[in-house]
Parts: C-alpha cells; sequence; structure tokens
C-alpha cells in the first residue's frame, strides 16, 4: 500500500510535535513516534476503511 501525507498534514506534524514538546521536554518526540506508528501500521491495514473522496480515510 502506497500511502500519502498532504503538505497540511506534514505542517500539523510539526504544529503537534513543537506543542507537545511545550507542554514537556521529550513529549514531542513522543507525539511524533506515536503518528508515524500509525502511519506504518496503514501498510497492513491500508484499504479497508472508508472512501472519501477517493482516498481510503482511517
Amino acid at each position: 500500500m502506497k500511502v500519502g501525507i498532504s503538505s497540511g498534514a506534514e505542517a500539523d506534524v510539526i504544529d503537534g510535535y513543537w506543542f507537545y514538546e511545550r507542554q514537556s521536554l521529550g513529549l514531542g518526540d513522543y507525539f511524533r513516534s506515536c503518528i508515524f506508528a500509525d502511519i506504518e501500521s496503514l501498510v497492513y491495514s491500508g484499504g479497508i476503511h472508508e472512501i472519501v473522496d477517493g482516498f481510503h480515510r482511517s
């Protein structure tokens, strides 16, 4: 499964990283690793989700 990440989503991850990092040092890294783990899981579960505007969405 090929997973695409829009530039807007990339910006959201960066913003989320800095939001959590300001809350507590290292929390941004945890946030980022969780997001990337979820994206990686799409390799296995991609294609089973609802289709919205022509894209599978989870």
